[in-house]
């Protein structure tokens, strides 16, 4: 989408002199605005009201009051029905994955009384809950898992073989976190490396999905596609230790994010899928 000159000065921002598509992600069309004052990051979304990245600025803004960096919501609204998000702008820049553990650490120490955001939004293929709710496994089973599988079904990427073990699975995390409570931690949601940047040296954590939850759902997420070494674990655990077990624990939170691509992109991710249900 070529954003033209008339649809730029309805912006809330004065004298743009250029405007370039940069890397952004699968969901949103990005580019960066430059002014004579600042540059801006902005965010796109074609055929979409204002509210849509309400989820994400009610992220941001959460992240940020934990004390961890994050881009600063800037302006946000709808332009001949696009909607749009104004971000600042950081230069990249290289930096320390232990500085990155110790963000990460804050981050999930930031806690509430219980699981979700107290919202609802929209992603590219499905409907997301984030209502408050008290229990974990509930909240994980009924509005994580249960959508995602429900569209796998519909697009025929499920089969006998996947519900039975899914099953088993559900039936697992259940008992597991019954007698095993955790508590509600601010989550990015979306922690592979691809959301996270250094500017001035410094750790960034960008586009998130932000939820309280468990914080291994996070941790387990920065296995699935790798870029989180050895430093960026060891200062975490320094900071926030990890609880023995976690190994048992990743695969129905790593299970998440790999069946959402399944959804996404289809049944190039199926033997993942079925790697983490056999175990069940």
């Amino acid at each position: 989408m070529k954003l033209t000159r008339q649809w730029l000065e309805q912006l809330p921002i004065k004298g743009i002199i250029s405007c370039e598509t940069v890397r952004g992600g699968d969901i949103n069309l990005a580019y960066r605005l430059h002014t004579q004052d600042q540059d801006y990051f902005m965010k796109v979304q074609p055929h979409h009201p204002a509210t849509y990245f309400d989820h994400e600025q009610h992220g941001l803004k959460e992240i940020a009051a934990a004390g961890v960096n994050t881009l600063t919501p800037i302006h946000s609204g709808a332009i001949h029905g696009d909607a749009y998000l104004l971000l600042n702008w950081l230069d990249a820049s290289s930096g320390s994955q232990a500085d990155l553990g110790r963000q990460v650490a804050k981050l999930h120490q930031h806690h509430r009384d219980q699981f979700g955001l107290g919202d609802h939004y929209e992603t590219k293929i499905l409907k997301e809950d984030n209502h408050w709710n008290a229990s974990w496994p509930d909240f994980y089973i009924k509005h994580r898992l249960m959508p995602e599988v429900t569209y796998a079904r519909q697009v025929g990427r499920w089969n006998d073989f996947r519900e039975e073990h899914f099953q088993r699975m559900v039936e697992k995390f259940n008992a597991y976190y019954q007698a095993h409570p955790v508590q509600p931690s601010l989550c990015h949601g979306d922690l592979w490396f691809g959301n996270v940047m250094f500017a001035a040296g410094q750790p960034y954590l960008i586009d998130p999905d932000a939820v309280y939850a468990d914080r291994e759902f996070d941790l387990a997420m920065t296995t699935v596609f790798g870029g989180f070494n050895a430093d960026f674990y060891q200062a975490y655990n320094e900071v926030y230790p990890i609880k023995p077990g976690i190994a048992d624990r990743l695969p129905w939170y790593r299970f998440y994010y790999l069946c959402m691509h399944l959804d996404l992109f289809g049944e190039s991710y199926g033997p993942e899928v079925d790697e983490i249900l056999q175990q069940y």
